[in-house]
């Protein structure tokens, strides 16, 4: 039950992150390059598969723009 109700949590923020990257005008591809990690991190992260650590959600935060609660806050 907890994992199901962290997996909608993170689901919840990646979709953000996500809308995100779309306003920008940036493919997954792009974002990761502009920050230094695989393309394959992006994905999984907009997948709710992948954890990612607070530096790199500061610096998907710089690339788009955005705030850590604008992208990565729980909305309950």
């Amino acid at each position: 039950m907890v994992r199901a109700a962290k997996r909608k949590v993170l689901s919840m923020k990646n979709k953000r992150m996500k809308i995100a990257r779309v306003e920008c005008d940036l493919t997954q591809e792009q974002l990761a390059e502009k920050i230094g990690v695989a393309r394959q991190t992006i994905g999984l992260i907009e997948a709710g598969n992948y954890n990612p650590s607070i530096s790199l959600c500061i610096e998907i935060c710089k690339a788009l723009n955005k705030t850590l609660d604008e992208l990565f806050w729980p909305v309950e």
